[in-house]
């Protein structure tokens, strides 16, 4: 399990500014369809438990890799700024990211596991070019990292969708949040959670356990001095 900033994702220096280059560079809906993406068979279980791994926020990418029989092998999510829609972009982004959690796989002939991206968004959950952009660099960066491309789908505050699928419902946990940090995980774990405690609050006891007793002076070997105190035994 890893936690890094956003920030940190690299971002590439040389990006064509022509629009036109940009505009290759992302994929139609019917351009999708004729891609020969293979159908999840339980998409919501797959929201519901990357929702329960990532909790994404707003203009949130999760990507995961699933196994042959569609279990997440390993998952990440982050940030990156979509003003300005690039494939290319999204597509370094991407691969940094599947570098991290997953060896390649291009010594195979035919890929074996399967690279999937769940995007979090406002508005309505209808195809933009920005979703052209991140179906584009998905499909990019599975060839480069020997994976199959698998399905793209939406999210906003209330529901989630298949893109070019009938197939959706509504969004586990409620609203998202409005910003997060990038989170990885490795074998389908949940990142665990921090406990925060606040200055000056006693730490209280796990339940079904005895506090700690002070002896009777009788019994203490320092005589009753200091304030050493042991645990009860139960006995």
């Amino acid at each position: 399990m890893d936690f890094a900033d956003a920030s940190h994702t690299p971002v590439p220096r040389r990006v064509s500014a022509d629009p036109a280059a940009r505009r290759s560079r992302v994929l139609e809906p019917a351009e999708w369809a004729t891609a020969g993406i293979p159908l999840l068979r339980n998409p919501r279980e797959l929201v519901g438990g990357l929702h329960e791994r990532h909790g994404p926020a707003f203009a949130t990418a999760v990507v995961a890799v699933l196994d042959p029989d569609q279990r997440v092998r390993a998952s990440a999510s982050f940030t990156l700024g979509t003003a300005d829609p690039d494939g290319w972009r999204f597509r370094h982004a991407l691969l940094v990211h599947l570098r991290r959690i997953v060896p390649h796989d291009l010594r195979l002939r035919i890929p074996v596991r399967t690279a999937v991206l769940l995007y979090c968004r406002a508005g309505e959950l209808r195809w933009t070019a920005t979703d052209g952009a991140w179906m584009w660099g998905l499909r990019d960066a599975c060839t480069l990292h020997g994976l199959r491309c698998g399905a793209y789908l939406m999210m906003n505050g209330e529901r989630w969708q298949v893109l070019g699928e009938e197939r959706g419902g509504r969004r586990p946990g409620g609203r998202p949040r409005t910003s997060g940090r990038t989170a990885v995980t490795a074998n389908g774990e949940r990142p665990r959670a921090q406990t925060v405690r606040r200055p000056g609050v006693a730490r209280r006891p796990a339940e079904g356990r005895e506090r700690p007793r002070r002896l009777p002076e009788s019994e203490d070997p320092a005589g009753g001095r200091g304030s050493r105190s042991v645990a009860a035994s139960g006995s």
